[in-house]
């Protein structure tokens, strides 16, 4: 392929890590459009690897990036990206219970555990009233902050730049090329655009071909409250299967989440105090905790497609604008392979996994015209 000049608008963890990838033999400019990289999704993220989790396309590039994460961890003055934690799912009724049998079959770290054996894994937790529990090996956590830091690096040391402050407001494509404006009065000229602008996806891809993926942008609340006593690191991430509820220690304290997805317009989303009343009550109902004072909360976007697996490939509108969007709620724990398989669409058009290539399709969700 002829080296082009790529615009990627989003600094989050999708465009430094297809930007790093794209470098290698492109001239890569990153817009931003806050005032540093990583603002919103990528630094609110829950930072957890959880292999069992998402649709299948999501379950297979988590998988797939799991030696990736190997390989960049034993890189020099990198720390590992990846550390032990396990993970306990819990059903609370029949119904979530037969969609945990369903999970253990299916996954092979999944391993039915006895009431006795979860309460020695977090012995906070109050097993009489549960239907079944079951013990997620894959779970570890994730060094959100290292990964990202390395693919920026990696982008810049390549060649590419990164631009803060550039929120794009116009796109225009004359002949083979494009001409994008940024709010701050600010041009850039490039052969072709990558969207990475995660809850910002439409509207992007609005600007630039008129027509939207459908995507959804979802808040969800992480919330840190304090305890009498001390939390061990070492306990797992306790999660209820029907997603109502999970939490894990952090930094001496409790980080939970009342697993909430909230369709809100794309921006700085602050925490409901509803939510946050709402994951007290819920973990404190199935554990000794006792929980009452927050330390602190946040909120994050989480951005779905309608069958929520990514978006990636050329726009069905207009072929020289890559989609890189709809990521969901698993961006970091799939993102090394996610940025290799965007790299290859983007070279080449195909991908040897046909299926997966399929899948992940901007032509397979319906395009919305802009409003």
């Amino acid at each position: 392929m002829t080296r082009q000049r790529i615009l990627v608008i989003g600094g989050g963890i999708a465009g430094v890590s297809l930007g790093s990838e794209l470098a290698h033999d492109h001239d890569v400019v990153l817009l931003e459009a806050e005032s540093s990289l990583a603002v919103h999704s990528t630094g609110r993220s829950a930072a957890t690897f959880l292999g069992g989790y998402g649709p299948p396309p999501v379950q297979e590039l988590t998988r797939l990036s799991e030696p990736e994460f190997a390989r960049l961890s034993a890189l020099p003055d990198m720390p590992p990206l990846l550390s032990p934690r396990g993970g306990l799912f819990t059903a609370w009724d029949d119904q979530s219970a037969a969609a945990l049998t369903s999970t253990i079959v299916s996954q092979s770290f999944m391993t039915e555990l006895s009431a006795e054996k979860a309460r020695a894994l977090c012995p906070t937790l109050r097993v009489d009233d549960m239907a079944l529990c079951a013990l997620d090996s894959s779970a570890r956590d994730i060094d959100v902050s290292a990964l990202h830091s390395h693919y920026a690096a990696r982008l810049r040391r390549l060649g590419g730049r990164t631009e803060t402050g550039a929120r794009v407001v116009a796109a225009d494509k004359s002949g083979p090329q494009w001409e994008v404006r940024t709010e701050d009065g600010r041009s850039w000229r490039a052969d072709r655009l990558v969207n990475a602008a995660g809850a910002w996806g439409d509207e992007v891809a609005e600007t630039c071909a008129g027509t939207g993926h459908g995507l959804s942008p979802r808040r969800r609340t992480v919330v840190i409250a304090r305890t009498s006593e001390r939390i061990p690191a070492d306990w797992p991430i306790v999660a209820d299967v029907a997603e109502a509820w999970y939490f894990k220690p952090e930094g001496g304290a409790i980080l939970m989440s009342p697993g909430d997805e909230t369709p809100v317009p794309p921006g700085d989303v602050k925490p409901d105090p509803l939510e946050v009343a709402m994951v007290l009550e819920r973990v404190n109902a199935v554990t000794a905790l006792q929980l009452r004072s927050v330390r602190t909360s946040w909120a994050g976007l989480r951005t779905f497609a309608p069958d929520r697996a990514p978006v990636v490939g050329p726009h069905p509108d207009e072929p020289t604008l890559f989609s890189f969007v709809g990521q969901g709620g698993y961006g970091i724990q799939m993102a090394p392979a996610l940025a290799q398989v965007g790299a290859e669409l983007f070279r080449t058009g195909t991908l040897q996994d046909t299926a997966l290539a399929a899948a992940i399709d901007p032509g397979r969700v319906p395009a919305v015209a802009e409003h």
